[in-house]
Parts: C-alpha cells; sequence; structure tokens
C-alpha cells in the first residue's frame, strides 16, 4: 500500500532465549520493522556472532531510554520491567511484557512468588489470546502469560469458562514437564547436561509462581479456590517444550467423545489451539505457534485426562508476544507466525 509506514518494534532483553526467538519471528514479520536489539550483557555484540542463526547485521545495544519506537518487546528478568514499562506507556508507547511483573493483580501475591515487591494497581491486561481477544484488541500494554501457564490454562478453560451439562469441576492435578531453556539462558551447575542428561526433576512442587496466574485466569480466587488444584513442574533434558497432563475430577461423568467436541467447539475461532484426536508430542508443536490438546480419557467416576503440549520459547513466549502484538496492531493474529 503506497504511503504506507510499518511499525518500527525494538526488544528489550535481545539476547536471552526468548529474545532470540522475538528477534527470529519479527525479522521475517512482513508488517512490522524490527529496530533496536538492546542486551545490556551483550552490548557492542554482533547479533551473529551470539545466533550465526540470525539473518541480521545488527549490532546489540545498552538500553538507555529510547522512546522513538512505536511498540516495546520486554524480555527481561523478572523484577526488571517495572522500572522501564511506565515511562514507556508514559510516551505513548504500545508495549508486550514477557517477564511476571505484571501478570499478578494481587500486590501480596506478587510478593509471596516473586521477588520484590510492586504498588497496587501495577497489572496489566493479559495477553492469552484465546481467552482474552477483546481486551488485548483495546490495550495499549500486555502482560504476556508465563510458559507453564499458557499449556495449562489452554487445557483447563472449556470445562470453566463454558462448563458442560453442569459438570463443574472438582479438582486439578497438573504435572507438567519443561524443557531446559525454559530456565533463561543463565549456567546453572543443576541444568548442565552432566546433571540433566538422562535425568528429569520436580521442582517447587504446589509452589511454582504460575500457581496463582493460573487460577487468576481462570477467574478463580487463589485464596479460596473454586475447586481444588496442585501444579508439579518438571524439567527434563529437552531444549524446547512443555508437556502438561492435567487429571480433572468432574462432578459427573461426561464421556471423551464429549469432551473432544467441546473443546473443539469452545476453541472454533482459535486459529493456534488443536484438539487433536491422538496423543500429542512435543516433536509436533516444536518452533510453532501451536498448542495441541487432547482427551486422553473419561472414567466412570468423572476423572477426565486432557493432555497438552507447547513450546516453551513460542507459543509460551515469543510467538504468543507477537500472535498479542497483531492483535494489538489490527493484524490477522496468524501475521507472520504460520
Amino acid at each position: 500500500m503506497r504511503g504506507y509506514k510499518k511499525p518500527t518494534v525494538s526488544i528489550i532483553g535481545a539476547s536471552g532465549y526468548s529474545g532470540a526467538e522475538l528477534t527470529r519471528i519479527l525479522l521475517r514479520h512482513p508488517s512490522v520493522k524490527l529496530e533496536k536489539l538492546y542486551a545490556h550483557t551483550q552490548a557492542g555484540k554482533n547479533v551473529r556472532d551470539v545466533y550465526p542463526s540470525l539473518d541480521t547485521d545488527a549490532v546489540y545495544e545498552s538500553y538507555d531510554g529510547n522512546l522513538e519506537t512505536d511498540l516495546y518487546f520486554l524480555a527481561l528478568p523478572h523484577g526488571e520491567a517495572l522500572s522501564i514499562v511506565p515511562s514507556l506507556m508514559k510516551a505513548g508507547k504500545t508495549v508486550v511484557d514477557l517477564s511476571g511483573d505484571y501478570r499478578l493483580k494481587d500486590p501480596e501475591e506478587h510478593a509471596a512468588f516473586y521477588s520484590g515487591n510492586k504498588e497496587p494497581g501495577y497489572f496489566l491486561t493479559y495477553g492469552l489470546p484465546e481467552l482474552y481477544h477483546d481486551d488485548i484488541k483495546t490495550a495499549d500494554a500486555i502482560s504476556n502469560p508465563g510458559c507453564y501457564a499458557t499449556g495449562i490454562i489452554l487445557g483447563i478453560a472449556p470445562l470453566v469458562k463454558k462448563p458442560l451439562k453442569e459438570a463443574s469441576i472438582k479438582s486439578v492435578s497438573c504435572s507438567s514437564i519443561s524443557g531446559l531453556s525454559g530456565a533463561g539462558k543463565s549456567g546453572k551447575v543443576e541444568l548442565s547436561f552432566s546433571e540433566m542428561s538422562g535425568n528429569i526433576r520436580a521442582y517447587k512442587a504446589a509452589r511454582h509462581q504460575h500457581t496463582p496466574e493460573i487460577l487468576q485466569a481462570l477467574d478463580t480466587s487463589t485464596i479460596q479456590p473454586d475447586f481444588g488444584f496442585t501444579f508439579t513442574p518438571m524439567i527434563a533434558p529437552l531444549v524446547r517444550g512443555i508437556y502438561s497432563v492435567l487429571t480433572i475430577q468432574l462432578q459427573k461423568h461426561l464421556s471423551a467423545a464429549d469432551l473432544s467436541e467441546h473443546y473443539r467447539m469452545f476453541y472454533r475461532s482459535a486459529p493456534f489451539v488443536r484438539v487433536q484426536k491422538t496423543m500429542p508430542e512435543i516433536q509436533h508443536v516444536v518452533h510453532t505457534n501451536f498448542c495441541d490438546i487432547h482427551v486422553a480419557n473419561s472414567a466412570d467416576d468423572g476423572t477426565a485426562v486432557i493432555v497438552t503440549s507447547i513450546d516453551n520459547l513460542v507459543k509460551g513466549a515469543a510467538g504468543q508476544a507477537v500472535q498479542n502484538m497483531n492483535i494489538m496492531l489490527g493484524y490477522d493474529e496468524t501475521h507472520g507466525l504460520l
């Protein structure tokens, strides 16, 4: 279109795994111009020297408060966005924050699950497009969901947002396995090859920071939940992927066929959710923005088993962030992601 000026986008925290994935997606996005890549620890280095697979001549820079870009992605460690986002919003910039700094509404919950405190009201529109598309469309700033939270919420939401045949949830027990990239790029001995090869390990059982996020997104009080909820995250010797098995106890029995049809109808307008007839596998979703869901079983006592799979760096981070950007800028949400 003649005279059309592409919106400019920059990434603050561009050298981490999520930042690199954002760079990869945005370099090929047809309707935005990737302008600046900020990365304090890598400042001065050519992007290709850090990530040879990224096709760009750009050089990492230190963020100095630049406000020339139209939209900013923040892919920073938890706590660092709190000092940057307010100035961006005051300047009228569009913001997508990938950290947990602005996800939780309750400052006491934030203090309990993240290091540091924040003031009441430090909460941004929650950027899960499958549930909050209309809110995202009118928002100027988005808090991108956590990786575990994305797969788990999408696996539960149809039974909470639109209960079927009065079969409300009594309890949910979730076990999720994540690839090591979910822990970020900083080196940790316990995540080294010699520690994790042939190994699997649970951590933060029943106290992971994504627990209140999940319950909040499902409109459930985290102090007195509408249903019992436990979440056990695990890490495995994978680079990418999150595989979640949800054991859901319903008030009454529903057949697997009925549940599957309910999920298909619930997500019929969600281009990145695929309700599968067969068991999902991580290898089917890596390097994509898809979430695959399968109703694995439904027993006579009301127990249903739902399995979900995503790429933690794409649908669980950078891909979903670009999906949110597309919605905010008025593009089709799949633009540049398929």
